[in-house]
């Protein structure tokens, strides 16, 4: 169990939910009316006595509607001067929390950038957007506004995505990146029919994907540096 009962996990499920190696779901905490609904959402495959995989709970919980219809309250970052852009698919509840990208401790897209641009971690919201201005890139999401369970992409339904012209017609942007396969996804459903442009897919930093290391992410996002 983690000790904050108030933190979330990074997939959006509340952390007193978890046990300790964090992808299995304790079952007597689970919200009222979750649990008997298990059986129905996983073709009757019932994890041992005591917990629930994270898939387990969250098409349970997707179940029990714990899903929220938001709008992205995070403005895109981006000046004259942008040469590439980031997005990432919608932000997470620690990051709309912060009230910019890439909210959550664990998630490393941060430390990344400051490996791939030889630079110190940045810190504080400011740091960041003078980073992300210093080094040319504009960052945003896909997703406009949704309805989704905490912070799991897995969850995501209902998509609007967000209108990239303002950007891409103000700043000379030579290549746009996304990170992680539901970026990928939904900029290809929603997004670049309407831009025309094709985005390249970099390997999540989510700390779900946690086979690659921070060593390794930084070595394929140096893509980014041209």
């Amino acid at each position: 169990m983690l000790q904050d009962k108030n933190r979330s996990d990074e997939r959006g499920l509340p952390a007193d939910l978890m046990l300790q190696d964090k992808n299995r779901t304790d079952r007597r905490r689970l919200p009222a009316g979750v649990m008997p609904r298990i059986r129905n959402y996983t073709d009757g495959q019932i994890s041992p006595a005591g917990h629930f995989t994270v898939q387990e709970t969250v098409k349970a919980m997707k179940a029990d509607n714990a899903y929220q219809s938001i709008i992205h309250p995070i403005p895109p970052v981006f000046d004259a001067d942008s040469e590439i852009l980031i997005l990432g698919s919608f932000p997470s509840v620690k990051s709309r929390e912060a009230g910019f990208f890439y909210g959550h401790p664990q998630n490393r897209y941060w430390r990344v950038l400051a490996l791939v641009f030889g630079e110190p971690f940045p810190e504080t919201v400011p740091d960041r957007r003078a980073f992300l201005l210093r080094n040319h890139i504009a960052a945003w999401d896909v997703i406009g506004s949704c309805e989704i369970i905490g912070s799991s992409d897995a969850s995501i339904r209902n998509v609007q995505a967000n209108d990239l012209e303002p950007i891409l017609k103000s700043a000379p942007i030579r290549e746009i990146f996304v990170n992680g396969r539901t970026a990928e996804k939904m900029y290809h459903k929603y997004t670049e029919p309407l831009t025309g442009r094709p985005a390249v897919c970099l390997p999540s930093t989510s700390p779900a994907n946690a086979a690659w290391s921070l060593e390794r992410l930084a070595r394929a996002w140096s893509v980014i540096r041209g």
